[in-house]
């Protein structure tokens, strides 16, 4: 087994730790469903992430990136799906301005959380580009499963951590304003990292 682990950490945290849309849906997850919702989205986030793993070592990613038209296309739907999950967000941190609980909720669902890692092109791009140097000479599924399992224990303890912060947090102010500027601004975030990946 000729993978490079160690030399794989200082290439993941920078991206692991830093914000983006999974760990927007993260945040949202905590607030509106507690723990069961915070479970539910990183389960959604690390099957991604081992989806990308099987993909890529299979040779997938690489035949959908050869193509232009192909890649062009998956950018655009995965900007329209993260676009849409920002805009739910932003909905319902407005909404929690003036209405109860009960009917304003947007819960991430695993599959929502799933489709929000598959699609996305960044983390298309970092499995094609900078796991694969480390995932050895022969590159097999094996090999890039390895990566992804440290990839997805990095995520789990980071995003839990910082979740547990916002749950604690709810305890210590009114959980509505909370609600809504966390919707609101994670709503931003999403199609501001949406737009971006766009561009690129």
């Amino acid at each position: 087994m000729d993978m490079n682990i160690l030399g794989f950490m200082p290439a993941l945290l920078p991206v692991a730790l830093s914000p983006g849309a999974s760990f927007t849906l993260v945040m949202n997850s905590a607030l509106e469903g507690g723990h069961r919702g915070l479970f539910r989205t990183l389960a959604g986030t690390a099957l991604g992430i081992y989806t990308h793993a099987v993909l890529i070592g299979l040779g997938i990613t690489a035949v959908l990136v050869s193509s232009p038209e192909t890649f062009a296309f998956l950018k655009v739907f995965g900007t329209a799906y993260l676009l849409w999950l920002g805009v739910m967000l932003i909905l319902s941190g407005i909404k929690a301005n003036s209405g109860g609980f009960a009917d304003i909720k947007h819960c991430v669902t695993l599959k929502q959380a799933w489709l929000a890692n598959v699609l996305n092109p960044k983390a298309i791009l970092f499995y094609l580009t900078v796991v694969s140097q480390f995932a050895g000479i022969k590159g097999d599924v094996f090999n890039y499963l390895m990566l992804a399992s440290v990839h997805v224990m990095v995520m789990i303890l980071w995003l839990f951590a910082v979740s547990q912060m916002l749950i604690f947090s709810v305890k210590k102010t009114n959980p509505l304003v909370l609600k809504k500027y966390v919707n609101i601004a994670g709503g931003m975030l999403l199609i501001a990292f949406s737009l971006h990946n766009l561009t690129q």
